[in-house]
């Protein structure tokens, strides 16, 4: 296996300079450009993409995406790359990032991966410059080895990884689907068909509203890494998942005794009120949370279900009505004030019924793609270094 440099296996480009895209050019309707903010794992993320006119497009064609290309940000986590997949090739990219297009003697998805080592990764932090916003640019990033085994060994070491990250792939889209499903019930039931005769009340009618609290980050006697089960907004921010057992950090029982963190059982549909408002998640066990949350407990007759889907709805209400000069929030008293219709019972029994399932199917899979990625993340660096023979296996 060769080592080699980056800039002498592929193509770095630096995205359009502000002088030649202004954000006044976007459009609504016209060939999506990729940013920062799009880059996910492997693929990109398609939420509130900018548009380019096909003029602006024609004029700027140095910039656009072909399928195998990567995609890295230019500035802040300079180790983020997406993979441009079929279905992007022709789509742009912003200023803020960098296009490396590989040569004829790499396999696109190997380099992809092997970026996606965290010994690369690592090695990028390392020669990013700035100290607040850190920033790379065609030359530092081609300045990083990379491993080059033949190319029929990168084809099989990227079918064997590219093999996982498919499965949970189809793994996430069966699961918005049954989200979708979920969410189109609810507002069939409670928004469409709403009873008029249904109560008027509060979120204090749904469930109720706890409060978390940080243990001083002073004893470290408070902390640990397998122990009562502590979320932070960062945990969900990192973590899409709906159902969530476990934050980075757990807590102690004496770190729960000198802290005012409350334990919350299985069901608690955790909701974020601060830095941001809005990230919900449900507890798949017995959880605590730091100040960061107003969570919901859900009364018996009401469920999870419809706790977590109204809050998602009320979503926009409870940012109106949250407050503060540096970030907004929203207080436990201002929470549990929340407007609500209150169902009938029967109601919210048909919905549980038909969401307990589907919530069931999701949570399963939620669990595979964690057992996968940690297999996919315990392969990689394996493969890369050449550890695992790979010879044998056929394409």
């Amino acid at each position: 296996m060769k080592a080699v440099f980056l800039r002498d296996i592929a193509d770095i480009q630096t995205g359009p300079f502000g002088s030649q895209l202004h954000q006044e050019d976007y459009v609504v309707a016209g060939t999506p450009i990729v940013t920062v903010e799009h880059l996910g794992k492997r693929r990109f993320t398609t939420q509130n993409l900018p548009m380019v006119s096909d003029a602006d497009k024609q004029r700027l064609q140095k910039y656009i995406l072909h399928k195998g290309d990567i995609v890295f940000s230019r500035v802040g986590s300079v180790d983020r790359c997406s993979f441009v997949e079929r279905e992007h090739d022709g789509w742009m990219f912003s200023g803020r990032c960098l296009r490396v297009r590989p040569l004829e003697m790499v396999d696109s998805e190997y380099l992809y991966y092997y970026f996606c080592g965290e010994e690369t990764k690592q090695f990028v932090r390392n020669i990013a410059v700035g100290a607040t916003m850190p920033s790379i640019n065609t030359k530092l990033l081609g300045e990083v080895p990379i491993a080059l085994p033949d190319m029929e060994t990168q084809k099989k070491i990227a079918a064997i990884v590219s093999s996982i990250d498919h499965k949970i792939e189809i793994n996430e889209e069966i699961n918005d689907n049954l989200e979708q499903q979920a969410a189109a019930m609810f507002h069939d039931l409670f928004v469409v068909h709403a009873d008029p005769s249904w109560s008027e009340g509060t979120i204090s009618d749904l469930g109720t509203v706890v409060g978390g609290s940080t243990p001083s980050k002073a004893k470290p006697e408070y902390y640990t890494d397998h122990g009562i089960a502590w979320i932070t907004p960062k945990d969900l921010s990192a973590d899409k998942s709906k159902f969530v057992s476990h934050g980075a950090d757990d807590i102690t029982e004496l770190g729960l005794r000198n802290s005012s963190a409350s334990i919350m059982p299985r069901g608690t549909v955790l909701f974020s009120s601060r830095a941001p408002i809005g990230y919900i998640a449900i507890a798949d066990g017995e959880v605590t949370t730091n100040q960061g949350f107003k969570s919901v407990i859900p009364h018996d007759n009401i469920g999870t279900a419809f706790v977590y889907y109204f809050l998602k709805a009320a979503l926009p209400t409870i940012e109106g009505m949250a407050s503060g000069s540096t970030f907004k929030e929203i207080s436990g008293s201002a929470m549990r004030t929340v407007p609500a219709i209150i169902p009938d019972d029967d109601t919210l029994r048909r919905f549980k019924s038909f969401c307990d399932p589907l919530f069931q199917q999701q949570r399963t899979l939620e669990m595979q793609n964690r057992e996968l990625a940690e297999i996919r993340d315990a392969l990689l660096p394996r493969l890369m270094a050449g550890e695992i023979d790979v010879s044998s296996i056929t394409l």
